[in-house]
């Protein structure tokens, strides 16, 4: 903290009056900074922190940004809506299609910025997987138009796991050791998966929660998940809540609940000893011959003959 708190160069001179220099982050007339600006080459990750004493204007970038406010707070403007206020001890996600501006942060309002660039996320997607709100936060980033997920909000102040495996990811970046990318990339994927327990904790910054609400029935409620119920929740329209999940993931939410099922239906085969027709049921299908269908169709074997597989796997 000590060495996050110093006043560094740029703001002594945004202390003296001066304004923030966009040559340091950009190199075209549009306010859209370069990750060629921040990362040495070859890195993947650095952590810079946040610059105070003046207003930080509004811009896009073409990496991912995860802010971490270490003390104080900072006020954000996302995509035109309303402010939103970052506290200490929340982290604020921002894909590479948020456009986003800062108000004037204060000496006691320490925040570091993570820049990471997609690829960064590799091994952490193998951990938390893509059927969850992060995994589908991290594939929008990828899509062109961004989709509708481009920031996410998670107020985790009161969770020391969240808040060690942060300060963990920190204290990694500023003193690097051996095996330095392969340790952050395991403290980002175990970050990851730590977040997925506080969903209930999660706000969508972009400012449609309804995108969100439907990945979170998915997540928790993939059994009984019900689009038409939870528009009707929701206060929207049924086509209303269709259109803007396709538009923010690329699939319907038909496909991506039947992804969810199939996916916890395979776990199930590997980790215990349920009967296929209990398997069925669990994961919320009452149609046997739909299931078989659809599970061979996705993992190109029988239910029967992938427990086999996978059993055979275990064994070696």
């Amino acid at each position: 903290m000590r060495e996050l708190r110093r006043v560094t160069e740029e703001e002594e001179r945004l202390l003296a009056g001066g304004q923030v220099d966009r040559s340091l982050y950009s190199s075209g007339g549009i306010f859209s900074i370069d990750s060629e600006k921040l990362l040495a080459k070859g890195k993947l990750i650095t952590l810079r922190p946040h610059t105070r004493f003046a207003a930080f204007p509004m811009h896009n970038h073409n990496y991912v940004e995860i802010m971490y406010m270490c003390s104080g707070q900072t006020v954000h403007t996302l995509e035109g809506k309303p402010p939103l206020t970052l506290r200490a001890g929340e982290l604020l996600f921002l894909n590479q299609h948020a456009s986003h501006g800062v108000e004037r942060a204060e000496e006691g309002d320490v925040g570091v910025n993570f820049i990471v660039l997609p690829q960064f996320f590799d091994y952490a997607l193998t951990l938390i997987g893509t059927d969850n709100v992060l995994g589908r936060f991290l594939l929008s980033g990828l899509r062109q138009n961004g989709g509708e997920i481009s920031c996410l909000h998670f107020r985790v102040s009161e969770v020391p796991m969240v808040q060690n495996l942060v300060e963990n990811l920190i204290w990694g970046l500023v003193h690097p050791q051996p095996n330095a990318r392969r340790i952050n990339q395991a403290t980002m994927g175990l970050l990851l998966l730590q977040l997925l327990n506080y969903t209930e904790d999660l706000e969508e910054a972009s400012g449609n929660g309804a995108v969100l609400a439907a990945l979170r029935e998915i997540e928790e409620n993939y059994r009984t998940a019900d689009l038409t119920r939870l528009a009707g929740e929701l206060h929207v329209s049924l086509p209303y809540l269709s259109a803007a999940v396709h538009r923010a993931t690329g699939h319907t939410f038909k496909d991506l609940l039947l992804e969810k099922r199939l996916s916890k239906a395979a776990q199930l085969l590997r980790e215990t000893r349920l009967t296929t027709q209990d398997i069925i049921l669990a994961v919320g299908y009452e149609n046997t011959s739909y299931f078989y269908r659809v599970f061979r169709e996705r993992f190109g074997v029988t239910p029967k003959d992938y427990r086999k597989v996978s059993e055979c796997k275990e064994a070696r």
